[in-house]
C-alpha cells in the first residue's frame, strides 16, 4: 500500500513541469467579467446567442423555458428569441447538419452547453475578442487564443478588423499582440489607439450567458444559498450568544 502511494507521488511530480508547460502555452488570458446573478446582462447575451450563434451551435442541454430564470416572460422568449420552433419547451438545437457543417468549416460546431465547463469563462471571453485578420486560412480570419481556427469572425462588424502584431518584449522574447486597424460598429479608433469598450460589454454579456447556459440551475442554487445562509445565521446566532454567555459566566 505505501509502495503504491509512493508511485502515485512520483508520478504526480514528474507531471507537474508538463502541467506547467502547457500551462505556459498561448496567450495570458484576461479575467471574464461573469456574474449569473445579473439578468440583464444575461438578457443580453441570450439576444446575442440566439441571432449570431444559434445558426451553427446548438445547446441542447438548455430549454427555452428556462429563460424565465433569468426574467424573460414566456411571451417574450416566443416573440424574440425563437426562431428554429414554436415549442418553448424543445431544447435550444440547430436545424444545420452535422455533416454539412464539417464540410463548410473543416469541423462540427461544437454544442455549447457545456463549453463554458470546458475551456473556462476567461478562454472564451478571450477567443470572442481575439479574431484578426489571417489572409492564409480559408475564411479569411484566425484567432490569438485558438490558433487555425475554422469559425469565421461572425461579429467583425461590430468589432472592426484586426491584425496580429509581432513585437520583442524587454526580455528579448517575441510577443504577439493584436492592433485594431479598422473600426467596427462598436468600436472607435481615437487619435491612433483603439477604443473597444462597447464591443468588450456585448462579449462579456454573451460570456456571462453562456457559462449560465452550462448549469442554468446555479441562478436559483445561488439565490437559494444566499437565503438558507442567512436563515441559518439568525437561527444559531442567539444560540451562540447564550451559549458563550453561559460558558463564560463561571468565570467573571
Amino acid at each position: 500500500m505505501n509502495k503504491t502511494i509512493r508511485q502515485l507521488i512520483a508520478a504526480a511530480a514528474l507531471l507537474l513541469p508538463v502541467s506547467a508547460a502547457m500551462a505556459s502555452e498561448g496567450p495570458a488570458l484576461e479575467k471574464a467579467p461573469i456574474n449569473v446573478q445579473d439578468t440583464e446582462s444575461l438578457q443580453r447575451g441570450a439576444q446575442i446567442f440566439v441571432n449570431y450563434c444559434l445558426s451553427c451551435h446548438s445547446a441542447s442541454a438548455m430549454r427555452y423555458n428556462r429563460l424565465t430564470d433569468i426574467g424573460l416572460s414566456e411571451e417574450q422568449i416566443k416573440n424574440n428569441l425563437m426562431f428554429a420552433t414554436d415549442k418553448i419547451g424543445d431544447q435550444m438545437n440547430v436545424a444545420m447538419d452535422k455533416k454539412d457543417a464539417k464540410a463548410w468549416f473543416g469541423a462540427t460546431p461544437p454544442d455549447l452547453s457545456i463549453i463554458a465547463r470546458s475551456r473556462g469563462a476567461d478562454y472564451l471571453y478571450g477567443y470572442l475578442r481575439g479574431f484578426y485578420r489571417d489572409d492564409t486560412r480559408p475564411t479569411g480570419w484566425n484567432n490569438m487564443v485558438f490558433d487555425k481556427v475554422g469559425m469565421p469572425h461572425i461579429l467583425w462588424q461590430w468589432q472592426g478588423e484586426q491584425v496580429l502584431k509581432t513585437e520583442k518584449g524587454a526580455d528579448g522574447q517575441e510577443e504577439h499582440k493584436l492592433e485594431l486597424v479598422k473600426a467596427g460598429t462598436l468600436t472607435k479608433l481615437e487619435n491612433g489607439k483603439a477604443n473597444t469598450v462597447e464591443f468588450d460589454k456585448r462579449m462579456a454579456d454573451l460570456t456571462n450567458f453562456l457559462v449560465y447556459v452550462s448549469e442554468p440551475a446555479q441562478v436559483k442554487r445561488q439565490q437559494v444559498g444566499y437565503v438558507v445562509l442567512m436563515y441559518l445565521l439568525l437561527l444559531l446566532l442567539p444560540f451562540a450568544y447564550f451559549l458563550k454567555k453561559a460558558y463564560w459566566e463561571d468565570v467573571h
